[in-house]
């Protein structure tokens, strides 16, 4: 029967863990089994003669979500990110944090707007289950387009959430964009959609990302059949850097004269800033533009976002914006 000796269990342990040898060759040094030299090094652990630490890569978060949060008076949750990454890894890190913020934040009787897109439809795969009780969940904009439905898309994602939180889930069954302003008006009057409308109203978050009209990775909004040519024409002739909701924004936050916002069914920045929590989940440096938009808009109180993208978003900026003012606490009369 072997005996184990502090010496043994000491030479096991460094054989391990400093001469990187593995269990089967230590064991014919030792004339003993590989089991036994595994019981070795366990004991190495729990006698303090082994102490393993880890050295996390040095972020800059921190240190980059002070300077947001100082900048354009939101909280903001910087994901560390290696610059290396991918831009699907990126997206899968800062999607994580989004989930994991959005269970936190959202509970029993609370209504929850969330805007489709590639951003959110990755938060949405990391959402755990929470259940609640009396909860909704609203599609914030309309997906269908001249191409392909959209709708089976949007609808995938909203129930998502609302499976995740045990939610109800209002679909807005209309387009992204009408082709005229008039249908647009007409279809606001229907008592269908009027009742969407007013659950957005009602919405205690808005969750929604941004999207940029150029880059290497152009938002779903610009790719997928929701404008033709003469509207992407247009936009770049009225200095469209993205959009939030799929509203269109201007680099300094304008959004009121956009012809194309007359016909788009997301809620406008002035809509969306009576939420009283409005969550922009960012991943990728080519979102800088919209994001700072969006931030200039007045449309964000919490943002997630990734390093590279939060260090890219200082540079654009410019000096401090004023904090905003406290979050608006639902009254009775806004629930009835």
């Amino acid at each position: 029967m072997y005996v184990e000796r502090e010496q043994d269990v000491l030479r096991a342990a460094s054989m391990y863990y400093l001469q990187d040898l593995k269990m089967e060759v230590i064991a014919r040094h030792l004339g003993t089994s590989r089991s036994t030299v595994s019981r070795l090094i366990k004991r190495a652990r729990q006698a303090g003669l082994v102490e393993i630490t880890l050295r996390p890569a040095s972020t800059r978060a921190p240190g980059l979500g002070r300077s947001v949060a100082a900048t354009f008076g939101v909280d903001a949750y910087v994901v560390p990110v290696p610059d290396s990454a991918s831009h699907i890894e990126r997206l899968d890190q800062v999607s994580m944090t989004a989930a994991r913020l959005l269970s936190s934040w959202f509970d029993s009787d609370m209504v929850m707007g969330v805007a489709w897109g590639t951003t959110l439809a990755s938060v949405s795969r990391y959402l755990t289950p929470k259940p609640t009780r009396g909860s909704h969940v609203v599609q914030l904009n309309g997906a269908a387009n001249m191409r392909t439905s959209g709708i089976e898309y949007a609808s995938d994602l909203i129930s998502s959430f609302g499976t995740a939180f045990g939610a109800a889930v209002h679909h807005f069954s209309v387009p992204a964009f009408f082709d005229y302003p008039d249908t647009k008006r007409a279809m606001w009057r229907e008592r269908s959609v009027m009742r969407v409308l007013d659950m957005q109203r009602r919405a205690d978050i808005a969750v929604f990302s941004v999207g940029a009209v150029a880059g290497a990775v152009p938002s779903h909004v610009y790719s997928a059949g929701y404008l033709d040519d003469a509207d992407v024409r247009l936009l770049h002739d009225e200095g469209v850097v993205g959009d939030v909701c799929t509203v269109f924004l201007r680099a300094d936050g304008s959004w009121q004269d956009v012809h194309l916002n007359e016909r788009a069914t997301g809620p406008t920045p002035e809509e969306l800033q009576r939420v009283p929590r409005r969550v922009c989940v960012v991943a990728g440096d080519n979102k800088v533009a919209p994001l700072l938009a969006a931030l200039r808009a007045g449309v964000v109180t919490d943002l997630v976002v990734d390093e590279l993208t939060a260090t890219g978003l200082l540079d654009a900026a410019e000096p401090p914006l004023p904090r905003r003012t406290a979050r608006r606490t639902p009254d009775a009369s806004a629930r009835a």
